[in-house]
């Protein structure tokens, strides 16, 4: 199994600069087969090209379903990328990473080998019928809120604390730690600190 790096892990090597790079947030998820492999190697996918490096890595959370059908928990993780490429540039390489692991879209929000959204790109407010940006439902669900503010504890999403959101989102009570984290005082964070879980 590939491990994934360490929350809050910034990529090797020189960061980017000059106004042809922007820093952008994405979410992962997977609740179909070897669910952690998939994260692992989805985010090598992801980056696995010059115009995308690696800023930072969320812990991963296990988290109930948000609508759809009856189907089984998912590992959800958020990453901070730098790129390259366009907004639907992104889209498209995210489809294709997602096309890789045998993703299907049969049924709306139904179980997935691998889920891979785009909730902010740089702070561009974006409205095509192929993406929107935000993320339209982003600062409602935990699953991608609350690992993000572990990954980044002064995030913000439309000008709001990610970790605010996250407290108030209706999903939270199903967001449970995973590999290794706890929650204590309300952040998740290494078990081995100590502490109880959520």
């Amino acid at each position: 199994m590939t491990g994934l790096p360490g929350p809050g892990t910034a990529a090797a090597g020189p960061t980017a600069s000059g106004p042809s790079f922007v820093r952008a947030v994405l979410a992962l998820g997977s609740n179909l087969g070897a669910r952690q492999d998939t994260l692992s190697a989805a985010v090598a996918d992801l980056v696995d090209r010059p115009e995308v490096r690696l800023c930072g890595v969320s812990p991963v959370v296990q988290t109930k379903p948000v609508g759809g059908p009856d189907q089984p928990d998912y590992l959800n993780m958020v990453i901070e990328i730098e790129t390259g490429l366009s907004p639907l540039e992104l889209l498209e390489h995210c489809h294709a990473v997602e096309a890789a692991h045998l993703r299907t879209r049969e049924v709306r929000w139904g179980p997935r080998t691998l889920d891979v959204d785009i909730i902010t790109y740089d702070d561009l407010v974006l409205d095509d019928p192929r993406l929107t940006l935000p993320h339209p439902r982003a600062r409602e669900r935990a699953f991608v809120l609350y690992p993000w503010a572990a990954m980044d504890a002064q995030a913000t999403l439309a000008g709001e604390s990610v970790a605010d959101l996250a407290a108030r989102a209706e999903d939270l009570p199903g967001v449970r730690p995973y590999d290794g984290y706890v929650v204590r005082d309300g952040v998740l964070q290494p078990a081995e600190r100590g502490g109880a879980a959520l």
